[in-house]
Formats: structure tokens, C-alpha cells, sequence
């Protein structure tokens, strides 16, 4: 179908400068392994894995004969006072490869969601804990945390919080950890920063920390601008944490299903949450799911009370659908069967070298990269930052390169299946457009 053919009015598109776009729309319509098909017949190297998500690739068979199977078997069971054997299956699979103690789950359907679920979560624990007093929260500036009211609210992106409101009460936010004189083109962790941990004692003496329920962070900020962690800076928030009885939640939407080398960024780091949050490389976005994984003793704690009563007033009308998990389970054989975690951590050094060779190029003042995922952020000389970011993704989309534009940088997610060669050409399509638009 041509892209005169659709009718382009009704759909408002997310996060897209929708009348622009329309102007001129980039449309897909096929996808394989590390390739989209687009509307006018090119083959379009993927970058960013769909949006950090599509970790094994596009429509991995395997994967879709999961999901063909199950929608011609059972196309939906209902969550409450009911269950099929699959979510059952799924959430033991889950608890296989989170860290030791992190073994219930709760299903939810975006990392918005699951978000959601981790923060009231949070709050109905310390409410039967005879806590209630515990309802702030504290997060990170440059956070993304998804789009619900509670992930706006704990996220430290400033325009995805300025059109709506107050959002809610006790919130606090820790300063992010970049710094460009401390810490420019790090590979890998930074060795400057721990200390900014430290700030976290300085909110909780403000807010009383008897009154905090939780810290919630990404353990590499993703949208944000790919920002790793000091080395050091994790552990200290997780001793923060534990001195004053805080639950710690960490984001892993992005850093799940083998990003960063591991099945969890918190195996990566060592450092182990409370509570983690995934999506995205759940299912390999081949069909919508989240997941909220708790420790024990959480669930132990509100699970408890008379026979027959409902425990949590809490849930969706998809959690635990019967096709999304079979492609979760169908995701979590692919990675395990084929090594695609252990893939990521051997190709990461390639990676590296590879996206850190366009040090000097124009206008670039950092690199960032951990596991398969990298930034290049400019400055402004001539063009501003995000005019030259904008025209940096245009020109690689032109040439059959799908990057992300993210403001001042140009954020790669490849799958974790990418090749040497696909490497090359997405970071030799990076440098062509900057010097095409220097």
C-alpha cells in the first residue's frame, strides 16, 4: 500500500511532531531479523531494535509460531478469580533469571504499567507493615519511569512533565550522575561520580526518611541519554537504602533481556533491588506485557490475613495474557537457546570501539555506551544540539540506517543479534551525516 493511499488524519501519533511528520511520514511495513522493510521498498538496518525492545531480532520464528499457536488455541483467559497455565509457567521462567529472592510476579502490559504497579506495591507493603506514613518517593532527574501519572511524576524528563499539572505530591528527585568536565567519553562506567550518591542522605535528612517508601531508578538511564552509573554509585544507594528501611526499585524496561550483557542489569552491577520493572525484550515486543518482580518477603507481607479475601485491590484486564505469555516464554528460550546474553558482553567491545571512532567528529562532546546500547550527544557550533541530532537521524534514515533522535544526542539499541558489518555501517552512516550537515 502506497503512502498516498492512507489516510494519515485520525492517528495521533506518540511522541512525534505529528503535523511535520505527516508532511512527509516514514512508514514500515515488514521486519526480519536486523531489518525493516519500508513503504517505498528499502531494506532499513535497525539501530535501535524497534525501541530498545525487539532484542532477537524482528519476527524471530520461533517466536511467532509461539504466538500463532496460542491466539488459534486461546485468544484470552480472564485474570481474576481465574488463570491458565501459561502465566504460571512464564512467572516461574521470570524468577529462573532475576536475582536470587526476586520471585513474584505481577503482569501488566507497558513498562508504564508496571511502573504503576511497583509504586502502590510499594506503598500497600508499608501500609500493612503498620507504615503508612511511608508515601514518598524518590527518583533521578533525567529518569524515564513511562507515562502513567505515578512514572511522570518519579521521571526527571522535564517536557514529559510540564503540560500536566502538578502530577503527584512527595515526590523528590536525586541529580543525575553526567557531567561532561568529569567524565566525557567513559566507556563503560565511569570512574568519577560515586559520591553523588551521597546526595540521597541530604533528601532523606530533609524529608525524614520514615516517611520515604521507596527509590526508584533506572540502573543506566535509557532515554534520557544512555548515562551509565560511576562505579560505586549503585551500591551506595543500595546501602542508603537498607540503613533506613527503603525499598529499592529499579527500572529495567530498557536494561532487561540482555541489554547490558546480563539478563538484568542488576546481575551486571551486583546490585540487587527490591523490586524490578520490565517490558520491552519480555516479549521481544512482538505482543504488549510488563512485568513487576518483588522480593519474597513483599509479597509474603501483603499476601497474608483471612481465607477468600482479596489481598490487593490491584490488576488489569490483560495481566497475564494467554499470548503475550507464550511469547514471553518463547523470548526467554531464544535468548537462552541461542546465548544472545553471552552474545551481547563478546560483541561489546566491538561496539564500543566502534561507536567511540566518531570522538572528533563535529559537534560531538561525549560518547556513552554500556552492553549494546551507545549515545552520541552534540553541542551546539553553528547548529544548535538537537538541529544537528535531527538532521544526524534524516540522513541516516535516507540511507537506510534507523537510528533514534532523542533532543541533543543519537541513541543505538542494536539487537542483540547485530553483526560486525551492521555496526559498521550504522556508525560509518552516523559520521557521513554529521559531515554531510557540518
Amino acid at each position: 500500500m502506497s503512502k498516498q493511499n492512507i489516510n494519515l488524519d485520525n492517528f495521533w501519533i506518540p511522541f512525534t511532531a505529528n503535523r511535520t511528520f505527516k508532511e512527509d511520514p516514514r512508514l514500515l511495513v515488514g521486519a526480519k531479523g536486523m531489518y525493516y522493510q519500508s513503504e517505498d521498498g528499502r531494506e532499513i538496518l535497525d539501530g535501535i531494535s524497534g525501541l530498545w525492545c525487539c532484542n532477537p531480532g524482528h519476527c524471530h520464528p520461533h517466536i511467532v509460531e509461539a504466538v500463532q499457536n496460542q491466539i488459534a488455541s486461546m485468544d484470552y483467559a480472564t485474570a481474576f478469580n481465574m488463570a491458565h497455565p501459561k502465566a504460571f509457567q512464564l512467572a516461574e521462567k521470570i524468577a529462573s533469571i532475576t536475582p536470587q529472592g526476586l520471585d513474584k510476579v505481577f503482569f501488566g502490559n507497558s513498562g508504564s504499567e508496571a511502573v504503576d504497579t511497583a509504586m502502590k506495591i510499594a506503598l500497600a507493603y508499608h501500609a500493612s507493615k503498620g507504615e503508612g506514613q511511608r508515601t514518598k518517593f524518590i527518583s533521578r532527574e533525567k529518569g524515564y519511569h513511562g507515562v502513567n501519572f505515578g512514572g511522570v511524576s518519579v521521571g526527571g524528563l522535564p517536557l514529559n512533565r510540564k503540560a500536566f499539572g502538578p502530577l503527584l505530591p512527595g515526590i523528590d528527585h536525586l541529580p543525575h550522575t553526567w557531567n561532561l568536565d568529569e567524565m566525557a567519553f567513559s566507556k563503560g562506567q565511569p570512574e568519577w561520580g560515586a559520591h553523588l550518591a551521597d546526595e540521597l542522605n541530604n533528601i532523606l535528612t530533609l524529608q525524614d526518611p520514615n516517611n520515604v517508601a521507596a527509590v526508584i531508578l533506572e540502573p543506566v538511564i535509557g532515554s534520557g541519554g544512555v548515562i551509565v552509573p560511576p562505579k560505586g554509585y549503585l551500591e551506595k544507594i543500595r546501602k542508603i537504602c537498607d540503613d533506613h528501611g527503603i525499598l529499592l526499585i529499579f527500572d529495567e524496561v530498557i536494561t532487561g533481556f540482555g541489554r547490558v550483557g546480563k539478563a538484568f542489569a542488576s546481575e551486571r552491577f551486583n546490585v540487587t533491588p527490591d523490586i524490578i520493572t520490565m517490558a520491552k525484550g519480555l516479549t521481544a515486543a512482538s505482543i504488549p506485557m510488563s512485568a513487576a518482580v518483588f522480593k519474597d518477603e513483599i509479597y509474603d507481607q501483603i499476601v497474608q490475613g483471612p481465607d477468600g479475601v482479596i489481598e490487593l485491590f490491584h490488576g488489569y484486564t490483560y495481566s497475564g495474557h494467554p499470548v503475550a505469555a507464550a511469547a514471553g516464554l518463547a523470548a526467554i528460550e531464544v535468548y537462552e537457546n541461542e546465548g544472545l546474553f553471552e552474545r551481547t558482553l563478546e560483541i561489546e567491545p566491538i561496539f564500543q570501539d566502534k561507536i567511540h571512532s566518531l570522538k572528533g567528529e563535529n559537534q560531538i562532546i561525549d560518547i556513552r555506551n554500556i552492553g549494546l546500547m551507545g549515545a552520541v550527544h552534540f553541542g551546539s557550533n553553528g547548529k544548535t544540539a538537537i538541529e544537528m541530532s535531527s538532521s544526524v537521524f534524516k540522513h541516516c534514515y535516507e540511507n537506510d540506517v534507523l537510528v533514534r533522535f532523542s533532543g541533543e544526542f543519537i541513541v543505538l539499541s542494536p539487537a542483540l543479534i547485530v553483526q560486525e558489518d551492521e555496526i559498521d555501517k550504522i556508525i560509518e552512516t552516523i559520521r557521513e551525516g554529521i559531515q554531510a550537515n557540518s
